[in-house]
Order: C-alpha cells, then structure tokens, then sequence
C-alpha cells in the first residue's frame, strides 16, 4: 500500500468500518491481517462528512474501474460490506485484499496489491458510481 497518499472515508463509512473491525475481532477474521490492514487506513485517513468527500475518491458502496498498469488489463467491481460481497455480482468486500487497498483513493491514484506471483499496479481510471456524488449518503 501507499502509504504516502491522502485518502478520504466519510464519517458514515469510518463508524461502520470501525463497527465492522470490532466485530471481525469476535469472529475467523480475527487474527486477519485484512483487518489490521483496514485498521491502519482508517487510522491515517481523512474523515469528510459525506456531503464533502470529493467526487472522485472510492467510498463504501462505489462501482470502480481500475485499469492495470502493466498489461491494460480492466476491472470493474463495486466496494461493499463483507455481508454483501457476491463475485458473480463484481461486489468486493472491504476485507479482500483489493477491497481494503483501494478504499479511500482517487482517480488518477495508482494502487499497489501484492498478489502471490507479485506485486501488481492498479490505475484508479474512473469512478462508475459513488453513493455521495448521487446523492445517497446512508447506502
């Protein structure tokens, strides 16, 4: 991860992740370095109230495309809560490693994510849907 970028959470998304840490700690998630992981986001990110977080950043509940910046290879895929993650639906959960990687960055923001055969570089090119640019603050 980078840790030198600025990301955004919304108020709304940080007390249910922060609801969704706790929980995981009494769960098979608990010793999970997802968990850890998501934990240390949150604790360096910059909380926004939903009417503030920018267009352009991945928040709870956005559809992103992410272009690979090796191969040109695209992913599309919408960022949810572990109870609604569904592959066949390209709904990823905040605790699979992707998930957790690119919460809170921008368009334009490159992403690194270690996969078992090395480390691959993902382009945030465009966000599909974000619930707050839309107008729907409590998805």
């Amino acid at each position: 991860m980078n840790h030198n970028r600025t990301i955004y959470i919304t108020q709304f998304d940080e007390e249910r992740l922060r609801d969704l840490i706790r929980d995981a700690h009494q769960s098979e998630y608990r010793g999970s370095n997802y968990v850890k992981d998501l934990s240390a986001e949150l604790d360096r990110a910059v909380i926004v109230s939903p009417r503030e977080v920018p267009p352009d950043v991945v928040t709870m509940n956005s559809k992103v495309l992410l272009v690979d910046a090796e191969t040109g290879e695209e992913m599309i895929f919408t960022l949810v809560f572990p109870q609604d993650a569904d592959m066949a639906q390209d709904k990823i959960s905040v605790l699979a490693p992707i998930g957790t990687v690119v919460l809170g960055y921008r368009v334009g923001d490159t992403i690194e994510w270690q996969v078992p055969d090395g480390l691959r570089k993902w382009l945030v090119k465009q966000i599909l849907y974000q619930p707050e640019s839309s107008g729907d603050y409590h998805l």
